[in-house]
């Protein structure tokens, strides 16, 4: 598949594009791969849409050397992506990813027609100082990395895809290049305050998946319910899913998803 790339000043973003029809952008979160979503992409182009995937800075196919790496980055590369490839679009987001597709969304409402938000950071968890410092030495190499991955593996507790092995040592091989472990360890210390500042000046329609057993909250249905309620959202949750429900159980959420980007797109 022919890899792009978006130039943003201090470096280029990544980018794949499948199909034709109106567009789509997803946005990983921290530490994944464009191909997070192989299992998404595919029905949204058999449905009719142009979909776009980037590589987070310093993760995949992106460069190394930007200073930035938060959410407000984030939704900065997918507007900018968002004018390279068209008018506008809506935003599929993942864990960070969310984050960044809420800025996006708010930044710029006539570019953002939509908001797919799975397993969104909205705010900050709620975490003691004692608990922040411990997880920022556990990401220090040499063990940063097995740290990673052990913790990566958690974020599956329902039925883990087939394929999980191959695609963490993707994972795993993209963070050996370059500098692309120090890119991702400053993408870990995002703040998601800015974020919820601005829920209140999103207008784009929403649908919030959500696997019920995310172990990346406290009350992960609780979590849900304030996202969208907040956005004044379509809520799905997805029984014993974690983190990553559109790759656990792909056959319950892709029907939803197609479904509520058809009805989007047929507004737009």
């Amino acid at each position: 598949m022919t890899i792009n790339f978006l130039a943003r000043g201090e470096g280029r973003i990544g980018y794949t594009v499948q199909g034709e029809g109106p567009l789509v952008i997803c946005l990983p979160g921290m530490g994944e791969l464009r191909s997070v979503y192989r299992f998404t992409v595919p029905a949204l182009v058999d449905a009719g849409y142009r979909v776009a995937v980037p590589d987070l800075r310093g993760h995949g196919d992106s460069d190394d050397g930007f200073h930035e790496h938060d959410d407000a980055a984030l939704a900065s590369d997918a507007l900018a992506l968002i004018d390279q490839l068209g008018d506008r679009a809506i935003l599929v987001g993942n864990s960070m990813g969310s984050s960044a597709a809420i800025l996006a969304a708010a930044d710029q409402p006539t570019k953002v027609t939509g908001l797919v938000l799975i397993a969104p950071f909205v705010r900050n968890p709620k975490i003691s100082p004692a608990l922040s410092l411990l997880m920022r030495l556990l990401l220090v190499r040499p063990w940063g990395p097995a740290a990673w991955r052990a913790y990566h593996r958690t974020l599956f507790p329902g039925r883990r895809p087939t394929d999980l092995a191959e695609h963490q040592a993707r994972i795993a091989e993209s963070m050996r290049r370059g500098d692309h472990w120090r890119s991702f360890v400053r993408t870990t210390r995002t703040n998601h305050d800015p974020v919820e500042r601005r829920l209140d000046q999103v207008r784009a329609s929403t649908l919030v998946v959500m696997g019920e057993k995310d172990p990346d909250y406290p009350d992960a249905a609780a979590e849900a319910r304030y996202v969208a309620d907040r956005l004044h959202g379509e809520l799905l949750l997805v029984p014993d899913s974690g983190h990553y429900p559109m790759t656990e159980y792909p056959e319950l959420v892709n029907p939803a998803l197609v479904d509520f980007v058809n009805r989007v797109a047929a507004g737009a």
